[in-house]
């Protein structure tokens, strides 16, 4: 059920795009190739579990933990255009 000037629907579609640019967005940050045996960025030795249980991958834990922590796409788009930000 849709409310205000909205059709039926569309809440759902902006929920469904959103989620598949989140999925994207995942799919385009997994490595491909074969797993490295020491770290990209440090080279510091992987271990084998973490090679075989992340196929390609490239950086030791530390490393990968700390470029998620710099990810800044978090908030991703507002598509539900809320009043708030459409009075400002």
């Amino acid at each position: 059920m849709a409310g205000g000037w909205s059709r039926d629907g569309a809440v759902q579609e902006q929920i469904d795009a959103s989620v598949e640019d989140e999925i994207q967005r995942a799919r385009s940050q997994l490595a491909e190739g074969g797993s490295a045996t020491e770290c990209d960025e440090c080279g510091a030795r992987i271990p084998e579990a973490r090679r075989k249980a992340i196929p390609g991958v490239r950086l030791c834990i530390e490393c990968q933990s700390a470029l998620e922590r710099q990810d800044t796409r978090a908030g991703g788009v507002n598509r539900r255009g809320s009043k708030d930000s459409q009075l400002r």
